[in-house]
C-alpha cells in the first residue's frame, strides 16, 4: 500500500476544521456530495503537488505565492498549505471555508509582477489568477484520482466540477466565469495554455518542491512516490514546458 507523506505537522491547525472537530454545519457540500467522497481519496497529496506544478506555470502565480523565495524556504509547507485549503473548503463548516477562501483571495486577488513574454510590469486583477488557481486544483484532483486513487465516473466527474463552482465563488470569482463541467474545464485550461511559461525562477522553485532538502529516509521515499505520480498526472504539454522527458520522471 502506498504511504503518502504525512503533512499534518506542517499544516496550520486552524485550517483543519472538520465535522470531527465539532463544526457548526455540513459546510457547502455535505456527506452526499462527490466533493466529500473524492476529498477523502488517498491520492490527495498527488493532487496537491500536481496543482502546484500547474499553477506555477502562470506568469504571475509566484507573485501571489509570496515570491519564489517562499517556495525555496519551505516547499513542504507550501504543499501542506494547499492540502489544508482543500481540506477546509471540502470538509469544514461554512465559516471555516469562507475564512480559508478569504486568505486565498487576499493572496491572489491582485498581484503585481513582470510578464515573462512582454517584459513589462502587469497586474492580475481578480478573478483572472484566482480562476486559474481554482481550475488547476479541480483538474488536478480529477487527474490524480484517475491515476493514483479511485477514478470517478464521467457523471460524477461532471458533478464534482459543478460542485466546486461554489469554492471558486468563495474566493471571489463570479459564477458565470467558472467551468461547471469537465468539457468546460478542459476548454478553459486550453484557453489559458498559450500564456503559460516555465521561467528560470519558477523552475528553481518547482525543483525545490520536487526535491526538498532535509527529509528523512521514510519521508523521502514517500515524497518521491508523490512527486513521480504528480508529474505523471500532468498533461503532456505541461511536462514539456518543465522539460520532463518522460511521465513520472523529473530531469
Amino acid at each position: 500500500m502506498t504511504r503518502w507523506p504525512d503533512l499534518g505537522s506542517a499544516t496550520p491547525r486552524k485550517e483543519l476544521v472538520s465535522l470531527a472537530d465539532g463544526a457548526a454545519d455540513d459546510g457547502f457540500f455535505g456527506p452526499g456530495s462527490v466533493t466529500w467522497r473524492i476529498g477523502s481519496d488517498v491520492a490527495s497529496p498527488v493532487a496537491g503537488m500536481r496543482s502546484l506544478l500547474m499553477q506555477a506555470l502562470h506568469p504571475l502565480a509566484m507573485s501571489g505565492a509570496g515570491g519564489p523565495s517562499r517556495w525555496l524556504q519551505d516547499p513542504v509547507a507550501r504543499l501542506a498549505a494547499v492540502m489544508a485549503y482543500l481540506s477546509t473548503v471540502t470538509f469544514g463548516d461554512r465559516a471555516a471555508a469562507m475564512e480559508a477562501a478569504a486568505r486565498i483571495r487576499g493572496s491572489y486577488g491582485r498581484v503585481r509582477g513582470t510578464n515573462a513574454v512582454a517584459g513589462r510590469l502587469c497586474v492580475a486583477e481578480s478573478p483572472d489568477l484566482l480562476l486559474w488557481m481554482h481550475a488547476s486544483l479541480v483538474d488536478s484532483v480529477l487527474a490524480a484520482a484517475s491515476l493514483a486513487g479511485t477514478a470517478l465516473s464521467a457523471t460524477d466527474s461532471h458533478r464534482f466540477v459543478a460542485e466546486m463552482v461554489t469554492a471558486a465563488e468563495l474566493t471571489g470569482v463570479p459564477r458565470p466565469l467558472v467551468p461547471s463541467s469537465v468539457p468546460e474545464l478542459d476548454l478553459y485550461i486550453a484557453s489559458v495554455r498559450p500564456t503559460l511559461r516555465c521561467t528560470p525562477a519558477n523552475a528553481a522553485s518547482v525543483a525545490c518542491l520536487l526535491y526538498p532538502p532535509g527529509l528523512d529516509e521514510d519521508s523521502g521515499e514517500s515524497w518521491r512516490e508523490v512527486r513521480d505520480a504528480a508529474i505523471a498526472a500532468l498533461p503532456r504539454w505541461a511536462r514539456q514546458l518543465y522539460g520532463y522527458q518522460t511521465a513520472g520522471r523529473a530531469v
